[in-house]
């Protein structure tokens, strides 16, 4: 008989892409900034929707947005926008649209000032991704004081749908923290990828 793996609750029983995404990618940290920018559009994308919906669109995010390169998405038309929000592969929300293209325009702005934008957003954890230990995925929280502090000064810069409880998504997919449960199978793995992190 094989021997059950334990994921966090959230991941079971919603479809194989969902799996795969919590046992690949969710919580492994990421330090190259085309990567961040993906998630930083996919986390605003899904404000008041499920993360399987987003999910589910993502080649379709992935081909409008240009494989989410950020200096192409930063010089997007209005055309260009206009015919974006005609794609069923997308959620077709006009402001998210816009922040997109608007959020990548100061992205750039922000690689700028710090070299990266990795460098930038990894600066709110001091640099090295927070161990946490928690023992059911109800222990885990939905914002934390580095998510405030990261979401108070994007918006001071102008960028839109990045509230704590968005960026802290984004913390958590991007392995700036590790919030894999204490039991899931993926805890120990992300916890050293956390401990050999340069």
């Amino acid at each position: 008989m094989t021997k059950k793996i334990k994921r966090c609750a959230w991941a079971e029983g919603v479809s194989l892409d969902y799996i795969q995404y919590h046992d690949t990618e969710w919580g492994v940290p990421v330090t190259d900034d085309q990567t961040q920018f993906e998630f930083l559009i996919l986390e605003g994308a899904q404000a008041g929707l499920s993360w399987s919906t987003i999910l589910n669109k993502r080649a379709g995010y992935r081909k409008c947005f240009a494989e989410f390169d950020v200096q192409k998405v930063a010089r997007f038309t209005q055309k260009r926008i206009d015919k974006i929000l005609l794609d069923p592969g997308i959620v077709r929300n006009k402001l998210k649209v816009h922040s997109a293209v608007s959020n990548a325009k100061l992205f750039l702005k922000i690689q700028k000032e710090f070299g990266s934008f990795s460098k930038y957003i990894w600066g709110f954890v001091d640099h090295k991704p927070r161990q946490n230990r928690f023992r059911k995925d109800s222990d885990v929280p939905a914002m934390s004081p580095e998510s405030d502090a990261m979401s108070k000064d994007m918006k001071k810069r102008g960028f839109k749908f990045v509230g704590s409880t968005i960026l802290y998504a984004h913390m958590q997919a991007t392995g700036m923290v590790n919030d894999h449960v204490a039991g899931c199978f993926r805890y120990q793995p992300c916890k050293a990828l956390g401990k050999a992190f340069k």
